[in-house]
């Protein structure tokens, strides 16, 4: 288990977002800045400028913007995947890698009920799930600890999915409950762990 100061500390990185899953919000705590400096770079924000974007200060304040989107406004033609150290764009012939904190884990979610699709590394301007908008409680737990990381009410964005920046290394449990339905997933935040997980089935 981490020590009181840094179970402290995990806390304030954890970042809820909502509905988005990959073919598809809302964001309570912005993880720490680690291992990503503030300022996109010139060719970052030139790319995003294209798309009528002004670049944030940081990667991370980056996902969250582009997942909080409205379906309807998503920019066409520009594509940002999650990977487990690097959100990928990509514009045309263009391809820019904007590097993650390697101490931290984006993991996104669409629970859904009757339909969903395959996805490994989510998409943030391209995937959809089907329960956009929709009031959750979620609680997720490190299994070889017990400790509980997570533990509230959350609302998916308008694209399906929630998201959640969590510790990397980890092996966890993630119980999805909609009041009426629920499903427990064994998931990982790990390198060869997905980005994007859209196999929660709630019954």
């Amino acid at each position: 288990m981490f020590p009181s100061k840094t179970a402290a500390s995990l806390s304030a990185l954890i970042l809820l977002l909502s509905l988005t899953a990959c073919t598809g919000s809302g964001a309570d705590v912005a993880p720490a800045a680690t291992g990503a400096s503030a300022g996109l770079g010139a060719e970052a924000d030139a790319m995003l400028a294209g798309y009528d974007i002004t670049a944030p200060a940081t990667v991370t304040d980056l996902i969250e913007q582009l997942q909080a989107q409205p379906l309807a406004e998503r920019p066409k033609g520009l594509m940002a995947s999650v990977r487990v150290d690097e959100l990928l764009l990509s514009s045309g012939g263009s391809e820019l890698s904007l590097p993650l904190p390697d101490d931290l884990f984006h993991l996104s979610v669409a629970p859904y009920l009757s339909t969903t699709h395959e996805c490994f590394y989510h998409s943030l301007t391209t995937c959809v799930g089907e329960l956009g908008s929709e009031d959750l409680h979620v609680t997720i737990t490190d299994d070889a600890t017990t400790d509980v990381l997570l533990d509230r009410d959350i609302s998916t964005y308008e694209n399906g999915f929630f998201d959640v920046w969590l510790p990397a290394g980890l092996d966890i449990t993630v119980l999805i409950d909609d009041g009426e339905h629920t499903v427990e997933l064994p998931l990982g935040t790990r390198a060869d762990d997905p980005t994007c997980v859209t196999s929660a089935l709630l019954t």
